[in-house]
């Protein structure tokens, strides 16, 4: 392992949280035809406004207590986002239980809630909860051998965003990190199969501040903001 100074530390901390930003993904906001087009994000997610009032007098559609039961958390990737990592000289891999075949990344549900409310109803934000995923994650090895890793990733899908633990050549570097948007304006109705409900549809992107840390820390101008890392899809158990 090589060694790091704090100075270093700290640099490839900013540089890890932003790219972290550029690897995962999952749960409910807003997304338009327009920024679809461009690989970005709009400005406001619909699923951010909330609304106390509506939620004390509603009734989910679906809710899950405790998400031990899994399953997991599905990302497909998007061909800008493996050529925003290939420009910075990034090789992603999965971490512990994550796992990633044909263009796809899963990470298993370890424990949670979720509540799903009735999206042409007035509860805001109309997923709600809190989704874990300890144990797995990504790694993103670099050039010159360093390697990233995400793991633990949680996802507050009333507040669309991802956190996560990052580290640095085996060196813990931020717990619990914000590391991307989530838009759901292509949130597709909750399905059930069997004893699972999924939703898909939701894209993941990446936050302007992580955007430009990355850029800042590898020198380029191929991250945009709002870049589009990929389209997710949870899948729950309910019993």
């Amino acid at each position: 392992m090589r060694h790091l100074d704090r100075s270093s530390l700290a640099t490839k901390a900013a540089g890890v949280v932003a790219a972290g930003a550029l690897a995962l993904s999952l749960a409910a906001c807003a997304s338009t035809s327009d920024s679809e087009s461009n690989n970005t994000a709009p400005t406001e997610p619909v699923n951010a406004t909330r609304s106390d009032e509506a939620v004390g007098e509603a009734t989910p559609l679906a809710a899950v207590g405790d998400l031990s039961g899994g399953v997991d958390t599905q990302v497909e990737v998007d061909a800008g986002f493996v050529t925003a990592l290939t420009s910075l000289g990034l090789t992603p891999a999965p971490v512990g239980t994550g796992t990633f075949a044909d263009g796809t990344f899963s990470f298993p549900i370890t424990g949670g809630n979720v509540e799903y409310y009735d999206p042409e109803e007035d509860v805001r934000p109309y997923v709600q909860g809190d989704i874990e995923h300890d144990g797995s994650g990504i790694s993103l090895t670099a050039a010159d051998g360093t390697v990233v890793e995400l793991t633990d990733f949680e996802i507050d899908p009333g507040e669309s965003k991802l956190y996560g633990d990052v580290a640095v050549d085996g060196t813990t570097a931020v717990e619990h990190a914000y590391l991307f948007n989530l838009w759901g304006g292509t949130l597709e109705p909750l399905q059930t199969v069997g004893s699972t409900a999924v939703l898909t549809g939701t894209t993941v992107h990446v936050s302007p501040d992580a955007a430009s840390l990355l850029n800042e820390t590898f020198g380029t101008t191929a991250v945009a903001d709002e870049l589009l890392v990929g389209v997710a899809t949870i899948t729950i158990a309910t019993e």
